[in-house]
């Protein structure tokens, strides 16, 4: 067992994604981190499908432990106080303001455990006018320019899983972890403001450069033309993803595999170039194509060829998938509420060894007793 981060201690008060998912990040690591949620309903990702388990809450909350506290009295804050006594992170994603009403500000913290690192994640930021604006993972997308390079151009609607909420979790993890190296050199905490805003701009850096050094404004078909991606579908409606990229072998490798060899004399289509402003016609062409055979022979006959692709897996596909079984990427433990949870590992392997061990996300105030009980014998160390 991998445990980097161990003797770490990590409180979070987070809901939803962006903070939970910063505090998994490190837990998964070997961090041990106390989830503080509140009593009787808890953070409200756990009753996003009804009940206090849902999937949603699933997703971001494995390795930790949960206690149940109500912070706005006198008691709850003492227990909180003392917990972030034992702390090393602490990381909080309300609306700028409202942890200071909840005895979980910075300076009220501080005065507990002067070299915590402090973590406040927020949508717009600290300041300016739109501080107290709501945000969620849509509203960050759409702000920072990044939803227009995912929205379809026929029929345009919002697709595809919370980006920025993750996104933002995995930033806020990184500065929590250069924050913790500068603090064993230095023995200061530092204060982590990181919203999603902020974090979503810098996600979409490859949109800003094109902008500043070519004047170029991205859609969502310009990185897929230029890069020469597609997907097709097969005869058994299955589908497959090709990535050739700009090596002419790529181009070359695909006509042999599909019998297409007589596409290299097309003008449309001879030079990377020319296939890059006649994308649509190139789409039009193997789409009837790749609907003769099924998506394993395809896969067999471009492996051949030694053609980028993959089979565009569905979710219940994907982990069965023989690389994925061989690196052992889905985990699962022994779980009170399911029976048995299962999930996807945590992606890193430290001297070739990766983390395969992984806690249940805790039902409401599971560890409530049994932390009380450390930090009671804190208190009389």
């Amino acid at each position: 067992m991998v445990r980097i981060l161990s003797g770490i201690r990590v409180v979070e008060i987070g809901t939803y994604i962006t903070g939970p998912a910063a505090a998994m990040h490190l837990a998964d690591l070997g961090a041990d981190v106390v989830k503080v949620e509140q009593p009787g309903t808890g953070d409200p990702f756990r009753a996003f499908k009804g009940g206090l388990y849902s999937p949603h809450f699933q997703t971001y909350n494995r390795n930790k432990r949960s206690i149940a506290l109500d912070t706005k009295t006198a008691e709850g804050r003492t227990t909180l106080h003392e917990l972030v006594a034992s702390a090393d992170v602490f990381i909080q994603n309300f609306r700028p303001g409202v942890a200071e009403k909840l005895g979980a500000g910075e300076e009220d913290l501080r005065r507990h455990r002067p070299d915590l690192v402090y973590c406040a994640i927020s949508g717009f930021g600290t300041s300016g006018p739109a501080r107290d604006r709501p945000a969620f993972d849509t509203v960050a997308q759409g702000a920072s320019g990044y939803l227009r390079l995912l929205t379809p151009p026929d029929a345009p609607r919002v697709i595809g899983p919370a980006i920025a909420d993750a996104v933002t979790g995995q930033y806020a993890a990184m500065a929590c972890l250069a924050a913790l190296l500068e603090r064993a050199q230095t023995g200061r905490g530092r204060r982590i403001d990181i919203s999603m805003l902020e974090a979503m701009y810098h996600f979409n850096l490859d949109s800003f450069t094109h902008h500043f050094s070519a004047g170029e404004v991205m859609g969502p078909l310009s990185r897929p033309v230029v890069s020469q991606s597609y997907t097709f579908e097969c005869a058994d409606g299955k589908w497959v993803a090709l990535h050739l990229s700009s090596p002419p072998k790529f181009w070359e490798g695909l006509l042999r595999a599909t019998g297409q060899e007589h596409l290299a004399d097309d003008s449309r289509f001879s030079e990377r170039l020319e296939r890059v402003k006649h994308q649509d016609a190139l789409i039009a062409h193997f789409t009837p194509v790749f609907r003769t055979r099924s998506r394993d022979e395809w896969c067999d006959r471009l492996l051949e060829q030694e053609v980028p692709h993959a089979p565009a897996y569905e979710a219940d596909e994907a982990l069965e998938d023989p690389q994925a079984r061989h690196l052992g990427i889905k985990i699962s433990a022994p779980s009170r509420e399911l029976g048995r949870f299962t999930t996807v590992r945590a992606p890193y392997n430290f001297d070739g060894q990766p983390e395969k061990e992984v806690r249940p996300p805790p039902i409401l105030d599971e560890h409530g007793e049994e932390i009380r009980a450390e930090l009671a014998q804190l208190r009389q160390a």
